[in-house]
């Protein structure tokens, strides 16, 4: 039996044991593991016979703590190609002033930014903390991540949008090649 630690922030614990420890349930019966909270330490560990359902469950855990909601997280069981990639902003932003403009221009106003990434790009985006958070499957992870880079590079939103419109027909234009 092969046992993971995750050191979970205080403030996602409870979206992870979830009302009356259902989120744990589910992951636990999803993916066929076993977890046990440290609730003082925020430290969770994840134990499994099967080393791919052992990572299954530790991406959950990884998503919920990077602040998407369980249900946004159990996407990365939907396909086995479904990943999570992490971006994090703290080497990028010198100053809390400097963190709150980055997160301020990837969400956009009221989440607009972050819809219309998500959207074209059918990704999961959580920004939370220092971090960026997104779950898809890989080509979309990239272009995404791409997007949101541009972002924090600073590159005006509707130049952003015209690149992920143009990668949105060019995968459109291959499924066609692809099938005709």
């Amino acid at each position: 039996m092969a046992t993971q630690e995750i050191k979970v922030t205080a403030n996602r614990l409870g979206a992870l044991i979830g009302k009356a420890g259902s989120t744990k349930r589910e992951i636990e019966e999803k993916t066929e593991v076993s977890i046990r909270i440290d609730s003082e330490e925020g430290i969770v560990a994840v134990e499994a016979d099967d080393p791919v359902a052992m990572l299954s469950a530790v991406e959950i855990v990884r998503a919920i703590n990077r602040g998407f909601s369980p249900e946004r997280a159990f996407r990365l069981l939907e396909d086995e190609d479904m990943m999570l990639d992490i971006i994090d902003l703290s080497d990028l932003a010198g100053s809390t002033r400097q963190m709150e403009r980055l997160r301020g221009r990837i969400i956009g106003k009221a989440g607009a930014s972050r819809a219309q990434i998500e959207d074209m790009t059918s990704t999961g985006i959580s920004v939370h903390g220092k971090t960026v958070a997104l779950i898809g499957l890989p080509e979309n992870i990239k272009t995404a991540r791409s997007a949101v880079e541009m972002l924090i590079q600073g590159v005006p939103h509707e130049h952003v949008y015209s690149f992920l419109d143009k990668k949105k027909k060019e995968a459109k234009q291959d499924m066609l090649e692809y099938y005709y």
